[in-house]
């Protein structure tokens, strides 16, 4: 057993018959996590230093929000899915004029994704960088120095540039940060006060668990970060209880229209695991079913926010490295759902 999850407790608040408890505790004792919190409807658990209120970074889940905003625009007549994105922002992306809205919502624009240059990535440690503050033309400035993967429509590549070029058009369109919209049109009407874009904040609302980096062969507090180097694909944070609210929302409806919510489930094939829609993710668990939603990573915070027809799951657990705790995360996510 790790030695820091050695040291910490578990807090549950309540259980039902097919609640992973024992899968959510494996995280901790196996090492694999030094905190996990998990929501599954309205039953909320906590593993290790965290509370089962705590907050913490969502990483690209904050893409599902940002693709919300793009459709609820198509349904406002303001941008089409299959325009090129030359229309709306001229100039702006090298071969703009083949590049469409949706190939930037379904990365199968075959852009470049900044996040692979060193130094760009929040996946990774970066030291003193981390608290620099980025703006969204310089990620595209690092982007556009490669050749694209593809040519557009030619393949599926994930590509946080993608979602860096939809928030701007967001903001072009409305004349607002993306961040602004995604509180006007659904933190706010969902009454998701849990639920923020940081922009320059390096911190977290209380109460959150601390996430941890390795470097040099020794663990270090790596909570702390501008995430504006993610932005809008992927700065916000949230709580478990939160996102469920929001996919709850997002799939019931109450957000999109009936066409357009069938757009964002236009799924293409991406990996073994999961194919992807309009910032969104259906995943085949073992059991041969499929859940939709989105997963999430930011340098000590991963989360899978995953949704079935009748249940909300979200599950975020700041990882140890040197673990893979795929196994018990496939036995979590089947006891809810297989």
């Amino acid at each position: 057993m790790n030695v820091l999850a050695a040291t910490l407790t578990t807090v549950m608040i309540a259980s039902g018959t097919n609640f992973p408890d024992a899968e959510l505790h494996r995280l901790v004792d196996d090492g694999a996590a030094s905190s996990a919190l998990l929501a599954v409807d309205g039953t909320r658990a906590a593993a290790g230093a965290a509370v089962p209120s705590g907050y913490f970074r969502i990483g690209s889940v904050t893409k599902t929000f940002v693709a919300t905003v793009v459709l609820q625009l198509v349904d406002e007549g303001r941008v089409r899915l299959d325009e090129p994105i030359d229309r709306y922002l001229p100039g702006l992306v090298p071969d703009g004029g083949r590049i469409t809205v949706r190939q930037l919502l379904n990365h199968t624009s075959g852009i470049y994704d900044y996040a692979h240059d060193a130094g760009y990535s929040t996946n990774r440690w970066r030291g003193a960088d981390r608290f620099r503050h980025y703006e969204p033309e310089e990620l595209l400035a690092v982007a556009f120095q490669h050749q694209p993967y593809f040519k557009p429509g030619g393949g599926w590549h994930y590509s946080n540039t993608n979602y860096v070029i939809a928030g701007l058009l967001i903001e072009k369109l409305t004349g607002q940060p993306y961040g602004v919209e995604v509180r006007r049109r659904i933190l706010d009407p969902l009454r998701l006060t849990r639920t923020s874009v940081p922009g320059d904040r390096p911190g977290l609302p209380v109460p959150h668990a601390r996430g941890y980096a390795e470097v040099d062969g020794r663990l270090v507090d790596a909570t702390l970060m501008n995430p504006s180097l993610d932005g809008a694909a992927g700065e916000m944070i949230a709580t478990t209880g939160d996102l469920n609210r929001f996919f709850d929302a997002l799939l019931g409806g109450r957000l999109l229209t009936a066409r357009t919510l069938g757009e964002m489930r236009g799924y293409v094939s991406a990996t073994p695991l999961f194919d992807y829609g309009l910032g969104l993710q259906r995943f085949h668990l073992p059991c041969g079913k499929a859940v939709e939603g989105h997963s999430g990573e930011l340098l000590g915070y991963t989360t899978y926010s995953l949704h079935g027809t009748t249940k909300h799951a979200t599950l975020s657990y700041n990882p140890l490295p040197n673990t893979d705790p795929a196994a018990t995360l496939f036995a979590l996510f089947g006891r809810i759902y297989c």
